[in-house]
């Protein structure tokens, strides 16, 4: 998991946008207008990154694709200290 964290948030372009995303869902999950609301984001990008974030296993999601909400995945969870130390990178 954690060349994976490594990877999402350092290695790839928009690493500074998933941390964002990830500490907004950390404190509630949500959907995606409603990140893109409330980090002032473009609902596209927020899409792409949220996409990027399930993809790698940080995210997961319930419900359809426009309404569904995201929240972090019990493999985030579990590995939040690793999380938190690598998020603090990009900030």
């Amino acid at each position: 998991m954690e060349a994976v964290l490594w990877y999402v948030f350092v290695g790839t372009r928009g690493g500074e946008n998933r941390a964002r995303l990830l500490r907004a869902l950390d404190d509630q999950p949500r959907n995606p207008n409603q990140l893109a609301d409330d980090l002032d984001l473009d609902y596209t990008t927020v899409r792409h990154h949220l996409d990027v974030l399930v993809e790698n296993d940080v995210l997961r999601n319930s419900g359809d694709e426009h309404g569904a909400i995201y929240l972090p995945t019990d493999r985030a969870r579990t590995n939040w200290e690793t999380v938190e130390e690598i998020i603090e990178q990009v900030e």
